[in-house]
């Protein structure tokens, strides 16, 4: 059974860094990609942040670009998100996500960790 498991947020000052993790447990055949989305207070949508595709290959929103970055830890199974320069708009819960199949017979899905807090501080 897979398992995705974030940690890592909390309260911060703005201009502050914060770095979140994904914890993947279980396995996967096939990962096609991997991210980050956040939902702020209020909002009912869910803003996609980053993906990290399996060829390496990253891509970023317009309101983290140059702030945010997104690696992965092979050897601890997780995925991480280093967060600089945060503002109190960046304040929302933090899911990260995993693009894929665990079975060769299986359709490919997306799996989402339950959310962490972040809140940026004036």
């Amino acid at each position: 059974q897979v398992q995705l498991v974030e940690s890592g947020g909390g309260l911060v000052q703005a201009g502050g860094s914060l770095r979140l993790s994904c914890a993947v447990s279980g396995d996967f055949f096939e990962i096609d990609a991997m991210g980050w989305y956040r939902q702020a207070p209020g909002d009912a949508q869910r803003e996609w942040l980053t993906t990290r595709l399996s060829d390496g290959r990253q891509m970023y929103s317009d309101s983290v670009k140059g702030r945010f970055t997104i690696y992965v830890d092979n050897a601890k199974k997780t995925m991480n998100l280093q967060m600089n320069s945060l503002r109190p708009e960046d304040t929302a819960v933090y899911f990260c996500y995993v693009d894929g199949r665990i079975a060769s017979t299986s359709n490919g899905e997306r799996f989402w960790g339950q959310g962490t807090q972040v809140t940026v501080s004036s």
